[in-house]
């Protein structure tokens, strides 16, 4: 989608705002400037000064430019670019270098001459490296400055490395680097404690310099940031905010990232709108939210004092509206998930026939299932729903390393025990310990190592879901190719991934399927396991009368829930239930008290999901719904 150039629409926003449908689109349109600027100076003679980025968000730029040298005959032999930062130390050919990740993705594939290539020098000695910013600065004079800064940003509001408390007019430098941000990185590093506390940064000042600024930005993880960004206050909380002082800036979103955005995420505020169902009920229970009262006792003068007054005067009296919404919310709950046999279903969010149905929960991780909706998955096994629950991953790289000493050290005295012979699994232990002991940080596991890890959170997994009331032979592990690498880094889907789960699904022909619906992070786990569910269902569909009666439900993992406006199903949990609940998540022993990979949240997982279950059951009842120990939300896919 273009940008509106429409006032009244983006008075909140303080600089130029350009948003598309998805990354691809937006990462084409980058591209295309880049390469419009590269043919304009080649024909002018010049030289194009690029500063470039590194991460995730400029991946699929550069993907662009590499297919228009390769197609299109796009050449770089007049480029000149800046890279606007490296981790300190770091060694130039390490697997997290940002000298790696330029060569990788765009330096090897392209004409560029090498000697024109900038990127600051992680090895050099600390007392070198004042000397070299400066030297890095007046390169950038020397070729008459950047012509196109190219930035993405942080979740801490940083623009290369400009971490909070940087100030405007900073150059290069070297900094330290946020706790957020070395967070953010831990998964590339295999673990926070081998992230690098520092880094070589060009500074704002640097970057204003630019004669053309573009930041891009993708994915609803950024899009609190951005809102900061682009509507916020000028601070050097949020270094990305003074980009609002430059008359040459273009922020690139998505429309996930620019969601937050008061256009796109309260445009009663800024606009007339077109009054869809669920627009008024997104911004009844806002209003709700913002006063602080029920739904129900919601009043005309809050509604026109709120940007409400359209919607007020189109459909109103406003207690019709208010009893409407009230009444949509109501029939979102339900303590049958699977449908209530012999009732009347049509205020109801499952079907009620057939009474029995089939079940298939998909669990991208092994604990997934349990974490984010364990109390539906335990009531729909009690109500008589012939429930199965697939595994899609082996989740062996969430496994410490320790672990997997203790768990061979166990199978070699089992076999001593039992007077077998243990000198072959004495061996392997051996040649694991030895292994590990020198492991660097993300080095890919020996496949002895990743098998026994595999092995410890699919026994998890099948006490779980024993637990949950499942019989064995309606317990599923996929083992999808596209996540077995050993790394954190996954190969792309293919073929046999989709097809593994068209085969499941055949088999299972189920009524309804439970699926993460998690997509915060693009690159992550739960989104790709949903496009495989997703492409499987979608191609029987073509082929089987059974999936046309099939519901596909989304869920959402152990750290955000859907807003209270999103939810189709809400399905309440007794004191009880939350107990099972935890107890069912606590078979996971290898993902309790501290997993691999945490996130920036520090809760074990039991607690965060019943935090977010019980905040679920405070909001509906802060709306004035009826009062429950907890919730677990769910969201139907219509494909």
């Amino acid at each position: 989608m273009a940008r509106l150039n429409l006032l009244e629409e983006t008075r909140y926003e303080k600089l130029l705002v350009n948003v598309y449908p998805g990354q691809k689109e937006a990462s084409l349109y980058v591209a295309q400037k880049i390469a419009t600027l590269i043919k304009a100076k080649q024909q002018a003679s010049e030289k194009a000064v690029l500063g470039l980025a590194t991460g995730a968000t400029p991946v699929g730029v550069y993907r662009e430019l590499v297919r228009m040298h390769r197609e299109e005959g796009l050449s770089f032999y007049n480029v000149v670019t800046f890279n606007l930062d490296e981790y300190y130390p770091m060694q130039p050919h390490a697997e997290q270098s940002y000298v790696t990740f330029m060569y990788e993705n765009l330096f090897s594939h392209i004409d560029i001459d090498k000697a024109n290539i900038h990127i600051p020098d992680g090895t050099l000695a600390v007392e070198e490296v004042a000397a070299f910013c400066l030297n890095y600065e007046k390169k950038i004079e020397e070729f008459g400055g950047l012509d196109l800064q190219v930035l993405g940003i942080g979740r801490t509001g940083h623009i290369g490395f400009n971490e909070p408390g940087s100030a405007p007019n900073s150059g290069t430098r070297l900094v330290t680097l946020d706790n957020l941000t070395r967070s953010d990185a831990s998964r590339d590093f295999g673990g926070k404690e081998n992230v690098p506390t520092k880094a070589i940064t060009m500074g704002i000042g640097t970057i204003f310099k630019a004669r053309e600024i573009i930041l891009m930005a993708w994915s609803r993880k950024k899009a609190p940031i951005i809102k900061k960004a682009v509507e916020g206050e000028i601070s050097g909380e949020v270094p990305a905010t003074y980009l609002q002082l430059s008359d040459h800036v273009e922020f690139v979103l998505d429309e996930d990232a620019a969601s937050e955005l008061t256009r796109f995420d309260t445009p009663w505020l800024v606009k007339d709108c077109v009054w869809s169902e669920q627009l008024k009920k997104k911004a009844v229970i806002w209003l709700a939210n913002e006063l602080n009262k029920p739904v129900l006792k919601l009043t005309e003068e809050d509604y026109n004092n709120h940007g409400m007054a359209q919607l007020a005067v189109e459909q109103g009296p406003v207690y019709n509206i208010n009893i409407d919404i009230f009444n949509k919310i109501q029939h979102t709950i339900t303590g049958w998930p699977g449908g209530k046999p012999n009732a009347d279903d049509s205020q109801r969010p499952e079907r009620a026939e057939p009474a029995r149905k089939r079940s298939i929960v998909f669990s991208p991780h092994p604990d997934d299932d349990v974490i984010s909706m364990g109390g539906t998955f335990i009531r729909l096994v009690d109500q008589g729903h012939e429930v199965h629950v697939a595994y899609q991953t082996s989740g062996n790289t969430a496994v410490w390393d320790d672990d997997v000493l203790r768990y061979m050290e166990f199978a070699i005295d089992f076999n001593k025990s039992i007077g077998d012979d243990a000198a072959h699994l004495t061996g392997i232990y051996e040649q694991m310990r030895s292994f590990l002991e020198q492991k660097q940080p993300n080095q890919v596991d020996t496949r002895e190592i990743r098998d026994v890890k595999g092995f410890i959170r699919k026994t998890e997994a099948i006490s779980g879901a024993r637990y949950a009331g499942l019989p064995d032979n309606q317990i599923h592990f996929m083992a999808l190719p596209f996540y077995e690498t050993g790394k954190t880094q996954k190969n792309a889907v293919t073929d046999k991934d989709v097809e593994l789960t068209m085969e499941l699904l055949q088999q299972v022909k189920p009524h309804q399927v439970f699926a993460a619906g998690d997509f915060a992070d693009p690159h992550g786990t739960h989104i790709v396991c949903f496009n495989i569910i997703l492409q499987a269902l979608q191609r029987l569909k073509q082929t089987e009368d059974w999936v046309k009666d099939c519901w596909l439900w989304l869920y959402r993992g152990a750290w955000h829930e859907f807003e209270t406006h999103e939810i189709e199903m809400a399905v309440p949990l007794s004191p009880q239930e939350v107990s099972r609940k935890r107890n069912a998540i606590f078979k996971h022993q290898s993902q309790k008290d501290r997993p691999v990979f945490p996130g920036d949240d520090a809760r074990e997982f039991w607690v965060r999901a019943e935090d977010r279950n019980r905040d679920t059951a405070d909001k509906y009842n802060k709306l004035g719904l009826a009062e429950y120990e907890a919730m677990e939300a769910f969201v139907r896919y219509h494909f």
